[in-house]
């Protein structure tokens, strides 16, 4: 699912509406906080988007973002 693209991980994720989409949003927040570690994404009615990288490294790829990657992954779970 997720795959590299100028030093980032990138994935997209659907939903059935806006509302799940937003609410999966939610759930990672919740996530990202406790990990100290955000992601970039956008949201467009039933479709995220998440790229990672860490910033304080240089703008590349780290365990930091497998990591969390592996954490939205789980996250999604919720919602197949």
């Amino acid at each position: 699912m997720w795959q590299e693209k100028n030093n980032k991980l990138y994935a997209s994720f659907d939903f059935k509406n806006f509302t799940e989409a937003f609410a999966f949003m939610a759930d990672v927040a919740v996530q990202v906080e406790r990990l100290d570690h955000h992601p970039e994404w956008r949201n467009v009615w039933n479709k995220v988007d998440i790229t990672l990288c860490t910033h304080s490294a240089g703008n590349i790829i780290t365990q930091k973002d497998h990591d969390l990657a592996a954490v939205i992954d789980n996250v999604f779970t919720k919602y197949r």
